[in-house]
């Protein structure tokens, strides 16, 4: 058999430098890789950095403005009923009989209608909060008193003006004085009075 000539040490340069090339070549490849993925995550993080998240916020900020409005109205719709209810009416219409005379139409304020209005609030609050608690678990009567306060000024209707009896010391008087103008047949504007009558007393 016919051997191959030695490799000359020519030849064996030249294939250590072809080798050597193929070694850089492939090495550039993989640096070239390398760099299109840093540059394509780069160009993710920077469309993500582009999104406007702010949109996003003002939708959750609306959402749970939305589910606050929600949850209150269900309470106003809740509490309609439980005044209308002749528990609610036998209660207030006692309370009102007991005391109405101590209210005079005039500036001053005595002392007994402080202990009158808190001893209202007590009675009239313990029952809707009662009832409420039943239908709503969850319900919060001084987060709801809060909030009436806080809508005071955007909420009108008959209902609403009973619930400020709760709060505000001169709807709960011009309640009793409303009252006693009518208990005594005397001519009055009873277009403020916020004594809530049902139907079945009409």
């Amino acid at each position: 058999a016919k051997m191959d000539a030695p490799m000359s040490t020519s030849n064996l340069d030249n294939l250590a430098a072809s080798v050597s090339a193929a070694g850089d070549a492939a090495s550039a490849d993989k640096d070239d890789i390398t760099d299109m993925a840093v540059m394509m995550e780069n160009e993710c993080v920077d469309e993500m950095m582009g999104v406007d998240f702010e949109d996003d916020g003002e939708d959750l900020a609306m959402s749970t403005s939305s589910l606050v409005d929600t949850k209150f109205d269900a309470v106003i719709g809740h509490i309609e009923d439980i005044i209308m209810d002749e528990d609610f009416q036998t209660i207030q219409q006692n309370f009102m009989q007991k005391y109405y005379h101590e209210f005079d139409d005039t500036e001053e304020n005595k002392f007994v209608y402080t202990d009158i209005f808190k001893e209202y609030v007590e009675l009239v609050e313990r029952h809707i909060e009662t009832a409420l608690v039943q239908l709503m678990p969850d319900f919060n009567m001084q987060e709801f008193i809060k909030e009436i306060e806080s809508r005071k000024n955007e909420m009108d209707g008959e209902i609403i003006e009973m619930l400020m009896t709760f709060t505000d010391f001169v709807a709960f008087k011009e309640m009793f004085v409303d009252y006693r103008s009518d208990k005594e047949g005397n001519t009055v504007d009873l277009s403020n009075a916020f004594v809530v009558t049902s139907a079945k007393q009409q």
